[in-house]
């Protein structure tokens, strides 16, 4: 489905030279479409996307991939914090957890997955950096939680989804695992120790890669993935 044009005013430059190499994946947390739309192109909001998903499957485009949107708010991955500059940002419509969060339905998927074939074929955006706004902001933002499907996008060749091994490594200390995380990217305390800020990178963590549990505790199954995911990014 071609997206239709609905233009945002809420958006600006990029810097001269910065490729684009991020796509951040949100959900709107607003009762309907229309809020949401009308709040993206509102001047007053200050917020934007480069796209809209509708649960049918309908895709606005507000923002011109080569504008700067205004979606990603204050974040960091992988020790940078310019994510609007080199990013693009999609929002899909669903509730939210604030107004009865939900399943993400089929029609929606299958046009996230084409439309994020067309960006990708348009920019060169490793896997590993297909990222939900949780994971670039994990101390504020929830979105596009646990009920979206990463795993789904990553067979479509969209994002990074690791066979998982069956065996945990021994116990890391939390020293070791808060290190691991920000070797994947997460801004992370490297306190050494399970404070609230690196409760919530692990809440992050776990909704994108292990979305069946999102509590924060650092279990072997989680301590597994997290080993797992920072050893294939390490590798290249």
């Amino acid at each position: 489905m071609q997206p239709r044009d609905r233009p945002s005013p809420n958006h600006g430059p990029r810097p001269a030279g910065v490729a684009i190499d991020m796509l951040i994946l949100h959900y709107t947390g607003m009762p309907s479409a229309a809020a949401a739309l009308e709040r993206l192109c509102s001047p007053e909001a200050q917020v934007s996307a480069h796209y809209v998903v509708e649960e049918d499957g309908t895709v606005w485009r507000l923002v011109p991939e080569e504008g700067r949107a205004w979606h990603a708010g204050v974040s960091a991955w992988a020790g940078r914090r310019d994510i609007n500059d080199r990013s693009i940002g999609v929002e899909l419509v669903n509730p939210g957890h604030e107004f009865g969060y939900r399943d993400f339905p089929e029609a929606q998927m299958a046009a996230l997955e084409a439309l994020c074939r067309d960006i990708l074929a348009r920019h060169p955006i490793p896997p590993r950096q297909v990222l939900g706004h949780s994971d670039v902001a994990p101390q504020r933002k929830t979105d596009p939680g646990e009920r979206f499907d990463w795993q789904r996008l990553a067979k479509a060749g969209i994002g990074l989804w690791p066979d998982w091994p069956e065996s945990a490594p021994p116990p890391q200390p939390v020293g070791a695992v808060q290190r691991q995380l920000a070797a994947i990217g997460y801004e992370t305390p490297e306190s050494g120790v399970l404070d609230e800020a690196t409760r919530r990178v692990i809440v992050a963590f776990q909704r994108h890669f292990r979305p069946s549990c999102c509590d924060g505790t650092l279990d072997d199954e989680t301590r597994l993935r997290v080993a797992t995911l920072a050893g294939l990014v390490a590798s290249g």
